[in-house]
């Protein structure tokens, strides 16, 4: 999720070099994150672009509600300046 936060654009086959597994594997994964809600697939011409759905909550035993942008955040899959603006507007 992290790679496709960097790079929204990226094939398949970017994400599967990336991870170091199968494009088969990649779908996978990005089928899975799909289906879960927190990636959505936008057709853009023969490609497809991924947008994370940062407002989605994380799935978490503990009860604390915290969402997949605080985790990317955190991760730093965004730039912090960027992200800042974002919460002062």
């Amino acid at each position: 999720m992290l790679f496709i936060a960097r790079q929204p654009d990226a094939r398949l086959r970017d994400v599967a070099s990336a991870l170091d597994v199968t494009e088969r594997t990649a779908y996978a994964i990005v089928a899975d994150l799909t289906e879960a809600g927190y990636v959505v697939k936008e057709r853009d011409g023969r490609r497809n672009r991924y947008h994370i759905q940062r407002h989605q909550p994380l799935r978490d035993d503990i009860g604390r509600k915290r969402s997949l942008g605080e985790l990317l955040d955190l991760l730093g899959a965004t730039d912090p300046r960027r992200t800042a603006r974002r919460r002062r507007t």
